[in-house]
């Protein structure tokens, strides 16, 4: 797919085989880090900012290649709303993203070969209402921890289903809440519309969704 420039992508890859692809926390962290340190034309190491910065998203970038609407982390897949901000940007930011990860990964866990089922895969955002739901299914994704038949079935509990949600520490969904975290330095919301002007807002939406089955 090519990738045209103030248009939006839908991304996300899932591990080789449905394999967990974060196993703890630190699995977790390190590719948090990495989707706020690998948006960068220039090479970095994470463990030489870590030398430096006792805050990792407190590194200065220099000319990202993508800005990042949203994302969620899940134990073997995850997913990313996008948008390149130079030519190939999202393209370079997902391969140095997936390297970078698989390294770690492979390290840490004695392993070898591939961690991702292929490249990524992408959806483009070709209309208003399909990129506004995207928001709502990127960020409900953790409901399938606490009720993994909610969508077929329907949800057993709307109020529980989205406190976890808006908890999930590995989504972006707390930023747009309003928590005071240092993760909201990954993103850049400038380049995308506004849906939603309070966090009260995005909870009456999140809800609403919450009584589909087809999210």
């Amino acid at each position: 797919m090519a990738f045209a420039s103030e248009e939006f992508y839908h991304v996300y890859n899932r591990g080789t085989d449905k394999r967990t692809i974060f196993y703890d926390r630190a699995d977790y962290r390190r590719f948090v880090e990495l989707l706020y340190i690998s948006n960068s034309k220039i090479a970095v190491n994470v463990r030489d900012i870590h030398k430096s910065h006792k805050n990792i998203f407190e590194y200065e970038k220099i000319e990202t290649l993508v800005a990042i609407g949203a994302y969620c982390l899940m134990p073997n897949h995850f997913h990313i709303l996008l948008t390149p901000v130079i030519d190939d940007g999202v393209s370079k930011f997902m391969n140095k993203l997936g390297t970078s990860y698989s390294m770690y990964f492979n390290k840490r866990n004695n392993r070898s070969g591939s961690l991702f089922q292929g490249t990524f895969k992408s959806q483009h955002a070709d209309t208003d209402e399909y990129l506004k739901y995207l928001y709502a299914y990127i960020h409900l994704n953790p409901v399938k921890l606490i009720d993994p038949t909610w969508k077929e079935e329907g949800i057993k509990d709307a109020a529980k289903s989205y406190d976890f949600a808006a908890s999930f520490q590995y989504s972006s969904l707390p930023d747009y809440l309003g928590k005071d975290r240092e993760e909201k330095a990954i993103l850049n919301q400038a380049p995308f519309p506004e849906y939603f002007q309070t966090a009260a807002e995005q909870q009456t939406e999140l809800l609403e969704w919450l009584s589909f089955k087809d999210l």
